[in-house]
């Protein structure tokens, strides 16, 4: 009795020699030298980065914002100290503070007056904002 699983067989001369031509086939369609850390980088690469327009968008956290330019149906705010959620919808957002105002300022208004962890300092006292981006 053979203690190799079944599945196991040593190929055919014939299918090493098949082998052995798709290895020498494939080293021999890869580059000849890659390139290292060391290496200059290709003029096309270059070429490439710097004709790209998505590193020109310069990027805006979602609470330096304005209403009007956040793209979701629904705003939420929620206290980092009371654990409160707030949410509010992109256009009642918009009627009743304007389409200029700043997402940050709006999400304080609506957890003002409602934590309920007070200090007794009026530095302290107050919700801390966190503004989710789910």
């Amino acid at each position: 009795m053979n203690d190799r699983p079944a599945s196991w067989r040593m190929p055919t001369p014939k299918q090493m020699e098949k082998l052995a031509a798709e290895a020498a086939r494939r080293e021999a369609s890869m580059p000849s030298a890659a390139l290292g850390p060391a290496d200059a980088m290709p003029d096309a690469y270059w070429n490439s980065v710097l004709s790209d327009q998505s590193h020109r968008r310069s990027f805006v956290p979602i609470q330096q914002r304005r209403i009007s330019e956040i793209p979701r149906n629904v705003l939420r705010v929620s206290c980092r100290r009371c654990d409160r959620i707030v949410e509010i919808q992109t256009a009642d957002a918009v009627r009743l503070y304007g389409p200029h105002a700043i997402w940050k300022d709006v999400g304080r208004r609506l957890l003002d007056n409602g934590c309920q962890q007070r200090t007794g300092r009026h530095e302290e006292d107050g919700c801390w904002p966190s503004f989710d981006t789910a």
